[in-house]
């Protein structure tokens, strides 16, 4: 069974940014995500659903 949830350090691999923007985005709410106790998890569905309207945002600014 594959995992659908991963940290931020995975995340930060998965989209190709640093880990510290991870965690600004998450401060900032910029990027979906779930809080479980002291645990930041990304559920990849919901992560490249994101992903996918940020690319359609950016088409559209152009």
């Amino acid at each position: 069974m594959q995992r659908k949830t991963l940290t931020a350090q995975e995340i930060a691999k998965y989209i190709g940014v640093h880990v510290d923007t991870i965690y600004t985005m998450v401060r900032q709410r910029e990027i979906p995500h779930v809080r479980v106790r002291r645990r930041i998890l990304f559920n990849v569905e919901t992560i490249d659903a994101w992903m996918r309207n940020q690319e359609q945002k950016s088409l559209e600014a152009m």
